[in-house]
């Protein structure tokens, strides 16, 4: 680039675009790159600060902000998601479809420590809407070395960082347990709540059992459902220590594995994972029913979008996974489960 006066500028053409920011008015590029200039801008460029400005001079090793930006943007893009257009080095990358929005982390660190480049995101594993933004990515100087470049493209690799899982249609059975539902003592007040967190996904109930506290009928509710096609199973009540709570092991003697019984959560650290063949179980505390936000909205949308978790993901939300029970709830806009 060569640097000269803004008012020996008459005629040069742009290299880089110039902001106009007018508080509350506006904030818009007022000349891109590639304008002659004229006589008449001469005033609107030391209006916004430019004394100077910068004309390109071409360089084989040096790439422009937005030739730097587009890279970035092959870097990070993948199915599903789709590109703003190129403004002063900036890409941005919106989601096409509700999904589980995935971050390769490692990568992610790695490219950003590289220097004079940025890549930003939302948390990973969590879910998004069509039309969120979730990625926004910046060259930061003017110019930058083509072969800082390559090596972020190297790092890269042949996978994009990020990746947005779609949402799966799933077929769930519900299995209530506990003597004082069964015999008809108190009112199921779980099973509204429960059904109110699928209803936020393509989720039919195609059954629901009702059991007492018997290691055999609980495992008998889960078998039907099973034998019926559910391929999620959801259990609740039960799921404490005390001798008679039973859903833990009933839910043990059905399942193929057992991931993980307890969560570094709260409210839910008595979550239970286990899978029968590819079919998850959930065994839900009792904190799913009272409390607004807790371990099942952490887990739901990686099942939902047909994640088979590892004892290590569920071992990862203890950072994060205390929920400060706000007075007015912004979930997930806010560091619970992240």
């Amino acid at each position: 680039m060569k640097q000269i006066k803004t008012q020996n500028a008459v005629g040069q053409i742009l290299c880089h675009d110039i902001t106009q920011i007018i508080k509350g008015v506006t904030k818009d590029v007022v000349f891109k790159k590639g304008h002659v200039i004229t006589k008449e801008d001469i005033p609107v460029l030391l209006s916004v600060g430019k004394d100077h400005v910068y004309i390109w001079e071409k360089d084989e090793t040096m790439l422009h902000e937005n030739e730097g930006a587009q890279i970035l943007y092959e870097i990070c893009k993948n199915e599903f998601m789709r590109p703003t257009p190129v403004k002063e080095g900036k890409i941005e990358l919106v989601a096409e479809c509700d999904g589980l929005f995935k971050i390769d982390r490692k990568k992610l660190n790695q490219i950003n420590a590289l220097g004079e480049m940025m890549i930003a995101s939302r948390h990973g594993d969590f879910p998004v809407k069509k039309g969120d933004k979730l990625v926004g990515t910046r060259i930061i100087p003017l110019v930058i070395e083509k072969e800082k470049m390559e090596a972020a493209k190297a790092i890269g690799g042949q996978e994009p960082i990020f990746a947005l899982k779609p949402f799966l249609k799933k077929k769930a059975g519900i299995v209530t347990t506990g003597n004082e539902v069964y015999y008809g003592r108190i009112q199921d007040t779980f099973t509204p709540v429960i059904l109110e967190k699928l209803s936020e996904y393509d989720v039919e109930v195609i059954g629901h059992e009702v059991s007492n506290d018997e290691v055999e009928q609980i495992a008998g509710g889960i078998k039907k459902l099973l034998e019926a096609g559910a391929d999620m199973i959801i259990c609740t009540g039960g799921m404490s220590v005390d001798p008679d709570d039973k859903t833990p092991g009933a839910i043990g003697s059905v399942a193929s594995s057992v991931v993980s019984y307890g969560a570094p959560v709260l409210p839910g650290a008595m979550f239970l994972l286990a899978y029968y063949g590819d079919i998850p179980i959930l065994g839900l505390p009792g904190c799913v029913m009272y409390a607004k936000r807790t371990i099942f909205d952490l887990v739901l949308p990686r099942v939902m979008a047909g994640e088979r978790l590892t004892k290590e993901d569920i071992d990862c939300l203890g950072e994060g996974g205390l929920c400060l029970s706000c007075p007015v709830c912004t979930f997930p806009n806010c560091g619970f489960g992240k």
